[in-house]
C-alpha cells in the first residue's frame, strides 16, 4: 500500500513540491555514493550515470518529470543487463533515483538499493557494519526538512535490513 505522506500536494497528499525535489536531490546523492559499484563493472554502460543527473536536474526544475522517468527506466535496464548483485542493486538505487521525479516514494528506493549493493560486496562477518556505515552516510546527507519522513519509512518498509 502506499505511503499517503509521498503524495505531493497537487495530488491531494501532504508532501510540498520542495520537499519532493529535496527526495529527489537526496536519492540522486545516496545513489552516486555507491555507483562506482557499476561503473567498475561497466565502465561504458553510462545510463545510471545520466539517471542521477536527471534526478539532481529535476529537482532543480532543469527538465520534466517525463524526462526523468525515461531516464529511469534506462537505468533499470542497465540493471536487468548487468552480471552481479552489486553493480544491479547500484543501478537499481539510479533507477530509482530518477523516478522519484514521478513518485517521490521512490527516493527510500534508492537508499535501499544502495544499501543492497554495499551489502552485496560483503560477507558474513563485515555485512553488518558495512549496512550501518551506508545507512549512516545516508542519514548525514539526509536534509533535515525530511529526515523524520524518510526515517520513519526505513522503519516500517526497510525493517528487514537491521537500521
Amino acid at each position: 500500500m502506499r505511503d499517503k505522506r509521498f503524495i505531493t500536494e497537487h495530488r491531494g497528499g501532504p508532501l510540498s513540491f520542495q520537499k519532493h525535489r529535496m527526495l529527489a536531490a537526496w536519492a540522486a546523492d545516496c545513489a552516486e555514493h555507491v555507483l562506482p559499484l557499476f561503473s567498475n563493472q561497466h565502465p561504458n554502460d553510462n545510463r545510471p550515470w545520466i539517471a542521477i543527473e536527471a534526478a539532481r536536474a529535476w529537482s532543480l526544475g532543469e527538465i520534466t518529470v517525463g524526462e526523468a522517468r525515461k531516464v529511469s527506466i534506462e537505468a533499470h535496464a542497465a540493471a536487468r543487463e548487468s552480471d552481479g548483485n552489486a553493480a544491479q542493486f547500484a543501478a537499481r538505487a539510479a533507477g530509482h533515483a530518477a523516478g522519484t521525479a514521478h513518485m517521490a516514494d521512490h527516493a527510500p528506493g534508492a537508499a535501499m538499493y544502495a544499501i543492497k549493493a554495499i551489502k552485496a560486496t560483503t560477507n558474513k562477518q563485515t555485512e553488518e557494519a558495512a549496512i550501518k556505515q551506508e545507512h549512516r552516510w545516508q542519514v548525514e546527507h539526509l536534509p533535515e526538512e525530511i529526515q523524520a519522513l524518510i526515517l520513519s519509512t526505513f522503519e516500517k518498509k526497510y525493517a528487514f535490513l537491521g537500521l
